[in-house]
This record gives C-alpha cells, sequence and structure tokens, in this order.
C-alpha cells in the first residue's frame, strides 16, 4: 500500500467518524419548546398524581430528561387516546410518548422509535372463580376501544376459544383504562385487558382486588411516534434516548415506576412485529 493510498484512507475512517451529530429542527431550537400531548389516563405512564395533580409518570420523566438534554423545554396538554395520532398528523404535537404502541397499521404515516416492551394482559377481580385464561372464553372482557386491544382480543379468542369449540370471548369497548377497571369493579364485564406496564401500579393502588390471569396475549413494544417526513427530529430524539440507555438514566426512571424489566437493549425503529 503507498503511502497515499494510506492517508486516503485515513482520511475516509476520519470523516465516517467524525460525522456531525443530529441537531433539532430549526423552528424547534428557535422556540425552545416541544409540544407533546398525553393521555393522562394510563398511570404509571402517565397520569395526575392524585394528592398534588401534577401530571407525572414514566414516559414524563423520559420525556423531561430528553428535553434538558436537547437543551429546551416542553409545553404539555393532554387529549384523549383516540387523539392522539391526530394530534401529531396536524403537528399539534411535535412527537407523541404516551403509552401509545408500535403497530404495523400506525407506520403508513408515522415512525416509531421503540423504548419498552409492553403486550395485552387478561386480569381479573380477586374474587373471580377464573383460573385460566381460557376459563373467559363465553365472558364479558372489556378494554379501551381506541387501543390495538379488541383485535389482540378477538385473535386470541378465535385461536384458545373458537378453535377449541369454545363460545367466543364478549368484547365490551370502554372509554379508558380507568373506565374498563370501575365496569369490572362493577360486575358489568368478567374481565378486562390493559398493558401489561400498567397492571403492577394498579395491583399497589388497589391492594388485593386483581388478579393477573394467563400469560400475556402477545408482545410487543412502546415506541416514541413521529411524523414520518420529520427524520430529523426522530434521529436526535433517537441519539440521546440511546446515550440515557448506555448511562443508566433511563434504567433509573423505569425501575423508579417498577419496570425495569420492560426495558430495552437500545432504542429500535419499527420493530414491533404486529
Amino acid at each position: 500500500m503507498t503511502r497515499l493510498s494510506l492517508l486516503l484512507g485515513l482520511a475516509v475512517l476520519v470523516a465516517a467518524t467524525s460525522v456531525r451529530a443530529a441537531e433539532l429542527p430549526a423552528e424547534i431550537k428557535q422556540a425552545g419548546t416541544l409540544k407533546l400531548t398525553v393521555n393522562s389516563t394510563y398511570a404509571p405512564m402517565e397520569y395526575r398524581d392524585p394528592a398534588t395533580n401534577e401530571l407525572v409518570g414514566l414516559d414524563i420523566d423520559l420525556a423531561n430528561e430528553l428535553a434538558k438534554r436537547l437543551g429546551v423545554k416542553i409545553v404539555w396538554s393532554e387529549t384523549p387516546f383516540a387523539e392522539l395520532i391526530p394530534s401529531l398528523q396536524t403537528k399539534r404535537a411535535d412527537f407523541i410518548i404516551s403509552g401509545i404502541q408500535d403497530r404495523s397499521s400506525r407506520r403508513e404515516t408515522a415512525d416509531f422509535i421503540d423504548y419498552l416492551t409492553t403486550g395485552p394482559q387478561f386480569f381479573v377481580m380477586a374474587e373471580s372463580v377464573a383460573k385460566i385464561a381460557t376459563d373467559l372464553c363465553g365472558k364479558k372482557v372489556g378494554t379501551t376501544r381506541s387501543t390495538a386491544f379488541p383485535l389482540e382480543i378477538e385473535k386470541w379468542s378465535k385461536q384458545n376459544c373458537e378453535a377449541a369449540g369454545k363460545p367466543a370471548i364478549q368484547y365490551v369497548p370502554g372509554e379508558n383504562s380507568i373506565d374498563v377497571r370501575n365496569q369490572l369493579k362493577q360486575g358489568r364485564i368478567d374481565a378486562a385487558v390493559q398493558g401489561s406496564e400498567t397492571l403492577p401500579y394498579a395491583q399497589q393502588q388497589e391492594a388485593g382486588r386483581y388478579r393477573v390471569i394467563g400469560e400475556q396475549l402477545s408482545t410487543g413494544y412502546q415506541g416514541i411516534m413521529f411524523r414520518k417526513d420529520d427524520a430529523a427530529l426522530r434521529e436526535v430524539v433517537t441519539e440521546h434516548l440511546a446515550v440515557m440507555i448506555a448511562d443508566g438514566s433511563y434504567k433509573r426512571i423505569l425501575d423508579k415506576f417498577g419496570l425495569g424489566a420492560n426495558a430495552v437493549e437500545k432504542p429500535m425503529m419499527n420493530a414491533a412485529p404486529q
């Protein structure tokens, strides 16, 4: 190898390893703020602290830490779960971090940076006679209507109830997870489905009231949702999230809410199989 070719090779290597870090879009940098909206009924991901009415939760802490590292402040707003995606599409929100699951059906106009494992989970009142998941065949099972969980229940029912000659689960819609749990406590449904990341908190807040039954219906990821044409913002947030995972601050936030076991090793783009 000639000295010239060696120098050229070194120059290419230096150029490849000194690519400028991703930067915030100019309009966000100039404003100094991020506009974020959440559905604050999904504890412990995002909720109003009953004692202070302060907006708190795992997603809130993650977003605040990201904003601090990006050098911006967050302007928070709240919206029903069904309005989260429209809020992103109409640019009322810069991105969505609000307990939203990465699904292929949502990727037509958006990309996800996956940051937490999740999965729909059956649960019942502690005194329920149901012992195993198939005891729910033919029973009324509630979940939030605007999530992917109704489809998950239908799919599970076909595979585990109807295929075995048992009656299908009767899906009952709810407005949000609080409404669904209230229906369960009032005896209007026999069981409910929520994301597995929310149940430890519910069981802690109402000790002895609920019992998980069976395994998760499926396994997937919650993701930070970005508009497809907003690659610059997606890249800079992903870069800082990766640093948070590496330096342990991400894990400390998850541990604070009892969800250390739901951690991912690195941010992943559109990684969920559904």
